[in-house]
C-alpha cells in the first residue's frame, strides 16, 4: 500500500500549515479597546482565544464607536462572514453586533445555500431586502432623535428667554426702589422751602408795623 504526503508551507516555527491555521487554532471574534479614557473606541478582531483581550490579533473586521447615537458600526461583512464560515466563535457583544450588521444573517444564508435549501440569488435577494428594512429602522430612529434634540433645544431657548425677562424685571424693580427714597427727598426739600417761605413772608409785616407805632408815641410826645 502506496503512504501519500502532503507539503504545505509551514509557519510558528514549523508547527502549524499556514492554510490551516484559521481552522485548527480556537478563534475568538471579539472588541479591542482603543481611544480616550472615558471615550472607548473599539476595533473589532478574530484573535487567538488565548491572547490578551488587547493584545495580537489575526485580523482587524471592523470598528465600534459607542460615544455616537446610534452607535456607529463600520464592519467588512465578508470578512466576518468568512471567519464564521472557519469556525470563529465571537462573544456575546461582537456577537450582538454581527447580527445588528447581519453577518450572522448571511451565515446563516451561506449555509442554507450549500445545503441545497435555496439558490445564491433567493440568498442575496433575503439579506438584501433585511439590510433595507434595518437601515429604515436605523433612519428612523436617527430621525426620531434630531426631532427629540430640536424640542430639547427650543424648550431650553424658552426657558433661558423666561430667565432673562425674569432678571430684567427684577433689576428693573431694584433700580425704582433705589431711585424712590431720592424722590421723596426732592419732595421733602421742596415743601421745607415752601413752609419757610411763608414764615418769611408773615414775618415782614409784623416788622414793619413796629417802625410805625414808634413814630406814632414820639408824635403823642410832641
Amino acid at each position: 500500500m502506496k503512504k501519500f504526503y502532503i507539503f504545505a508551507p509551514l509557519i510558528n516555527r514549523g508547527r502549524v500549515p499556514q492554510n490551516l491555521i484559521k481552522k485548527i487554532m480556537s478563534v475568538k471574534i471579539r472588541l479591542q479597546r482603543h481611544g480616550k479614557k472615558q471615550k472607548p473606541f473599539y476595533w473589532i478582531v478574530a484573535a487567538d482565544a488565548r491572547a490578551k483581550r488587547d493584545g495580537r490579533f489575526l485580523e482587524k473586521i471592523g470598528t465600534y464607536n459607542p460615544n455616537t447615537n446610534p452607535a456607529t458600526i463600520d464592519l467588512n461583512l465578508d470578512q466576518a462572514v468568512q471567519w464564521l464560515h472557519n469556525g470563529a466563535q465571537p462573544t456575546d457583544t461582537a456577537r450582538a453586533i454581527l447580527s445588528y450588521k447581519g453577518a450572522l444573517l448571511k451565515h446563516h444564508l451561506d449555509g442554507g445555500v450549500r445545503k441545497g435549501a435555496l439558490t445564491q440569488e433567493q440568498a442575496d435577494a433575503k439579506l438584501a431586502a433585511w439590510i433595507d428594512e434595518k437601515a429604515g429602522k436605523v433612519d428612523a430612529k436617527k430621525d426620531g432623535l434630531s426631532k427629540k434634540q430640536a424640542e430639547a433645544k427650543a424648550k431650553a431657548l424658552k426657558a433661558e428667554v423666561a430667565a432673562n425677562e425674569k432678571r430684567a424685571n427684577a433689576a428693573a424693580e431694584a433700580l425704582k426702589a433705589a431711585e424712590a427714597p431720592e424722590v421723596v427727598e426732592e419732595e421733602v426739600a421742596e415743601v421745607a422751602e415752601e413752609v419757610v417761605a411763608e414764615v418769611a413772608v408773615e414775618e415782614t409785616p409784623a416788622e414793619e408795623e413796629a417802625p410805625a407805632a414808634e413814630e406814632a408815641s414820639e408824635e403823642t410826645e410832641a
